[in-house]
């Protein structure tokens, strides 16, 4: 079975597939990217993304036969720990001028889509801090992040910026890393990312429905996603 997958659910997926019994072929990449791959004509018997929208955009051309959401992620900002001043939060850290702010590539990327609502949510404040990230990573002619590596972990510690935002799902691991800090973002300012798998073929209903199941949901959770939300 063939399937594109997510650049977010790469540190989970093998935990999954252990516990899937068919055999799993898996290319990984930005959602945005790997649908367009999809429509192309690239072989897929299933593509699971971090947004509800390229599934859906399947499913509405006659590409994708049903859309199953099964996880949900949000962001957080990650930092070079020496800028972080005692009493700074997220927003004080994002609007601070001077501080350079690298995101993932909008349109490409979910997570790119998600930050450009973080900045809509903020209100005045983030049109300014719009205008000032740098979309780094997860574009068609970004730089590959080195095998092994976190987005964040590579952007800040290569001194491309001092400030990263991106998927929740990854500060456990960040904050685990010296010389970084990760700091919350509160609801209503952090939007709900929803994850969703498009099945383009019969034979990829059953991983469609393991990746719902109670095991697979148990390993999600784990690895710091949480349940689908209609928010």
């Amino acid at each position: 079975m063939q399937v594109l997958a997510a650049g977010s659910l790469r540190t989970v997926w093998t935990s999954l597939m252990a516990h899937f019994p068919q055999p799993v072929q898996t290319l990984f990449g930005p959602a945005g990217l790997l649908r367009e791959r999809i429509e192309a004509g690239e072989p897929c018997d299933l593509f699971a993304s971090a947004s509800l929208a390229h599934p859906r955009a399947l499913l509405a051309a006659g590409r994708a036969l049903a859309v199953l959401p099964f996880a949900s992620n949000q962001l957080c900002l990650t930092v070079r720990r020496e800028v972080w001043r005692e009493g700074d939060d997220w927003f004080s850290l994002l609007t601070r001028e001077g501080l350079r702010i690298a995101t993932s590539t909008p349109g490409a990327d979910p997570s790119g889509d998600y930050t450009q609502e973080l900045f809509t949510r903020m209100g005045s404040a983030g049109e300014s801090v719009r205008r000032r990230a740098q979309a780094l990573v997860g574009g068609r002619d970004s730089a590959p992040i080195p095998p092994g590596k976190l987005a964040a972990e590579w952007i800040l510690r290569s001194g491309n910026a001092e400030v990263f935002i991106g998927y929740a799902s990854y500060g456990e691991k960040l904050r685990q890393m010296d010389g970084l800090k990760v700091l919350d973002i509160p609801p209503p300012f952090n939007p709900r990312a929803n994850y969703a798998c498009a099945v383009i073929s019969p034979q990829a209903q059953p991983l469609a429905d393991f990746l719902q199941s109670v095991q697979a949901q148990a390993i999600l959770h784990q690895a710091g996603f949480s349940a689908y939300s209609r928010e």
